[in-house]
Formats: structure tokens, sequence, C-alpha cells
């Protein structure tokens, strides 16, 4: 359902929570290469989440992507939003513009109730919330290869 910019986005904001914490920042290598991805796809992805004040960001040498530990809560669903757009969660299954209530394609019914199931899931769940499981729980964002 989501494109792969959007699951990696998904998982480097997850990653970034996790990482700075501390009040640490994170580089777009270390972003990079924890989520497995090319570092100027990622940064371009960072930009756009910065823009949008999913994530924060700092210039400089001492700069990076972080997320504050008092930061209001984000919802996966503005994740989504910002990579994928709002109409994600409208979509037509096969991806056809035409398709609706009066004009449903073969797979119109069925989907509809899985996508619905799918923004509340991504309305329900928050960055801190999932990305204070990383570590505690058997979950995990970043390639098994990549030191902390």
């Amino acid at each position: 359902m989501f494109s792969k910019s959007c699951e990696y986005s998904i998982r480097a904001v997850l990653y970034i929570y996790k990482n700075t914490q501390d009040g640490n920042k994170i580089s777009i290598e270390k972003v990079a290469g924890a989520i497995g991805t090319p570092r100027h796809f990622t940064g371009k992805l960072l930009q756009v989440l910065a823009k949008q004040k999913i994530i924060s960001s700092v210039k400089g040498p001492n700069g990076g992507f972080y997320i504050a530990p008092n930061a209001p809560e984000i919802r996966l669903s503005r994740v989504v939003e910002a990579i994928d757009g709002p109409e994600i969660f409208k979509a037509c299954a096969l991806g056809l513009k035409e398709c609706s209530e009066d004009h449903p394609c073969p797979l119109h019914q069925q989907y509809k109730g899985i996508r619905e199931q799918i923004k509340n899931m991504m309305e329900d769940q928050t960055v801190q919330q999932l990305g204070k499981k990383l570590g505690e729980e058997k979950v995990f964002v970043k390639n098994e290869n990549y030191p902390e």
C-alpha cells in the first residue's frame, strides 16, 4: 500500500526517535546505514520530514536530525501523508483513478475495509509509542550488521 519512500521514512523516523532521546542529533549517514537506504535518497526524505515539522534538524558540525524528548506525539499517519500524500488512504487497490462507490474496481469493496483499518492503525499509533518498543521488545527498524 505504501511507497518504498514512505516505508523508509517511517523506519527513519522511528530510528531517529530512538537514538535522539538523550539530546543527541543523528547524521544522514547514520540513518541511511541503519535503515539500509542510499544516503542521497535518505537525505531527501529527511528534508521533507523536517519541512513538515515531523522531525527537527540543525545544520553545522554538531548538527543532524532529532526528535525532541518533549515533542508532541507524532501520529504515523502524519509521516505517511507527508510522503505519500493524504490520498493514500483513499486510493484504489488497482491504482485506478476512476474507481469509486458508483464505479468500483473488482477489489473496491474488500479493499475499502482494509484501507480503513490501515488508516485507523496509522492514526492510533505514534512514533513515540513504537519508538519506545525498540530495544525493549523483539522489534527492529535497522540492519542487524549496522554498529550502534
